[in-house]
């Protein structure tokens, strides 16, 4: 076994591989850019036993410093590593660096450059696939590239088809086309997106299947030519073909349908001599329930999955500790027959995102910070850790496990409902209406189910009114701010004689409230709101108030609910049901800024690169026409007009890099205004 190795990764797997090889008593040197070095060290660089900075971009291809192949291997022969763990993402899957580690007289700890390139381009691994006999979708695989001609293949294949990028995954590259006029657009975002991601534009064009499932089976090689599977995932529940949540098994699975998939899986691992962790992946006809006819290749991952934790579940195997074992020379440590298939597990992705606005990333400093402990967690980042622009804005993964699937997802829900996050928007409401839904529950899932329910997948907070009396109820309640030896300081709602009265000032989505709250006994609050001259007041009953805890119980207007708070440095988080609400407490004394600018401009709701400019000064443009794409964390965003109008002024180019609240296009007045 290895004595040290280096992680050529970040984040999250990072801190998971740190944490297998620690156990197994294998030192690590952790690698971080000037971006992740920028806010003080980062979670993964901290838990390591090593650190070395591999500095920013390079000046001269703008590429990221985690894919700098040489200051990577540099840093693992400085500290005298013997192996690099690519983790998932950035170098995982380039062959190219398999066999600079080589030859520096490193270890790989993965598959053969060899491997990673036969299932590197899609069309070739298709093509392989269906020569070792494994089922292929029916599609255009082939190296013409010509609009033209793409489009006469996809008349031939049918719609809708979807095109694809054929280097790379993660839903990158990657569109459905329902209609022959949507074609040439689609086929020009796919291209653009495959080149931005992957270096590489070319695509290939499949048939789209209707009721798809996407199934996923995890296999494992040594380099002894042993292969075994681990049984398979559900990946269906996705959006725009990112995964949100997945599961182990795959649910109304068959015996039958098993047996066959798990079969094809490992006729496709051996076909290219596989070494260490990978994923087949399947589409499944999921329209007339699992059958072993219906299931085709789609690709496979030649490196750790992100969702392999519910592998680990349900068959209690390690496969970081398997990664390690099989690059060292190790045989496999179990047989097929050996490996078992117990209980049912979940994961969720807990990201940076606003799904309100169409799931855009977020930013911000995450202020505060608690998981559920009923759950396992994968996570790179932890209270004070900042959300950057520069990186996917994976939070965490949250992990259930129950002995069924049911237990399973009602312990998910549950831990989604005990985190607490603040500082940051996240899509933790989402994932928790998702555990909810109906046809997930029943086990009915397809990668179009969150597209079709998207509306009450992402409903309307309907909790602002119990969000702002908790607030101020809270702050009414804190002890007052005197000496901390003081005795009276201690009771926040204590009258002597009669009725006590707390003006509470918050500032929420821009406006300012000034809460009037008034009690005689400290438990019957009455509240208004100040501003409002004929606004009615909220009643509340406090039930129970743990203020050190930060959790209160409260009977508001009849009903009973139970808010946890946050204090932070001039803000307060309440963390109520599934939503998050955040505060500001202002200064009273600051004086009231101005109103942004906002009807006539198009502005960046996030960091990004702008990628494509069909705007020009003078312009007429039609409400909804689209005028720029924004790239971010390697998606694109397309920024439409809010209005008809003319265009006044275009302030930026294609290639400018800009961040959130950048006015990038500013339109003239409706009138016409000169």
């Amino acid at each position: 076994m290895f004595s040290k190795i280096l992680i050529a990764n970040r984040g999250e797997i990072a801190c998971r591989v740190i944490h297998t090889a620690s156990r197994m008593g294998v030192e690590t040197v952790a690698i971080y850019s000037d971006a992740d070095g920028e806010h003080g060290p980062a979670l993964h660089v901290r838990m390591a036993d090593e650190a070395v900075p591999i500095g920013p971009r390079d000046e001269k291809t703008g590429r990221e410093p985690y894919l700098l192949a040489d200051r990577i291997i540099n840093a693992a022969l400085a500290t005298g590593a013997e192996a690099i763990h690519p983790g998932y993402g950035f170098l995982s899957e380039n062959p190219d660096f398999v066999e600079a580690v080589e030859k520096a007289g490193l270890v790989f700890i993965g598959p053969s450059a060899r491997s990673i390139r036969a299932m590197g381009l899609k069309d070739a691994a298709k093509a392989l696939m269906e020569k070792a006999g494994v089922p292929v979708v029916p599609g255009y695989h082939g190296e013409r590239q010509e609009p033209e001609f793409l489009a006469g293949e996809a008349d031939k294949i049918g719609y809708p088809v979807l095109i694809k990028a054929r280097a790379g995954g993660g839903g990158k590259g990657m569109r459905k086309v329902d209609d022959p006029k949507d074609f040439a657009a689609s086929l020009e975002g796919a291209q653009r997106e495959g080149e931005a991601s992957f270096g590489d534009g070319r695509v290939l064009i499949e048939k789209y299947i209707a009721a798809p499932r996407h199934i996923e089976v995890q296999v494992f090689g040594d380099n002894h030519g042993n292969v075994v599977h681990l049984y398979e995932r559900d990946c269906s529940l996705q959006r725009r073909h990112q995964k949100v949540i997945e599961e182990a098994p795959a649910p109304g699975m068959t015996q039958e349908m098993r047996a066959a998939m798990t079969s094809a899986a490992v006729t496709a691992a051996k076909a290219i001599d596989y070494s260490g962790a990978g994923t087949i992946e399947f589409i499944v006809d999921g329209s007339k329930g699992l059958k072993p006819d219906g299931f085709w290749f789609m690709e496979m991952n030649t490196r750790l999955q992100v969702e392999h934790p519910v592998t680990e579940e349900v068959t209690g195997v390690d496969l970081v500790e398997w990664q390690l074992r099989a690059a060292a020379g190790e045989l496999l440590p179990l047989e097929q027959k050996d490996i078992q298939l117990e209980g049912h597990a979940f994961e969720a992705r807990l990201y940076a995102e606003d799904a309100a606005k169409g799931f855009l990333p977020a930013i911000g400093t995450l202020h505060h910070l608690s998981f559920a402990n009923n759950a396992r967690i994968e996570t790179g980042v932890e209270q004070g850790s900042v959300i950057s622009p520069f990186y996917d804005p994976m939070i965490a993964k949250i992990i259930s496990k129950g002995n069924n699937r049911s237990d399973a997802l009602q312990m998910l829900h549950a831990a989604l409902r005990h985190t607490q996050v603040a500082g940051t928007v996240t899509n933790k409401a989402f994932l928790s209406a998702l555990c909810l839904h109906e046809e997930l529950s029943k086990g009915k899932v397809d990668t179009g189910l969150i597209e079709r329910d998207l509306e009450t997948l992402v409903p309307p907070s309907g909790n602002d009114e119990q969000a702002i009396v908790s607030a101020a109820l809270f702050l009414a309640m804190q002890p007052a701010a005197g000496a901390p030896d003081e005795p009276f300081d201690a009771l926040g709602a204590f009258s002597l004689w009669g009725q006590r009265t707390e003006i509470i000032h918050l500032e929420w989505n821009g406006e300012r409230l000034a809460m009037a709250l008034e009690t005689e006994d400290g438990i019957a609050w009455s509240c208004r709101n100040l501003d409002v001259a004929s606004g009615a007041a909220w009643q509340a009953k406090l039930l129970f108030a743990d203020l050190p805890a930060n959790r209160m119980q409260i009977i508001f207007d009849g009903k009973e609910i139970a808010p946890g708070f946050a204090k932070l440095p001039g803000h307060l988080a309440v963390f109520l049901g599934d939503e998050t609400y955040e505060f500001t407490l202002p200064d009273l004394l600051e004086a009231t800024k101005g109103e942004e600018a906002g009807a006539d401009a198009i502005i960046a709701p996030m960091p990004g690169l702008v990628k494509k400019l069909s705007a020009k000064p003078g312009q007429k443009i039609a409400r909804d026409d689209p005028l720029l794409v924004l790239e971010a964390m390697k998606m694109e965003h397309v920024l439409s007009a809010p209005r008809d109008g003319i265009l006044a002024a275009v302030n930026v180019t294609e290639g400018d890099q800009v961040v959130d609240g950048t006015v990038l296009i500013s339109l003239k007045a409706e009138d016409g205004e000169k």
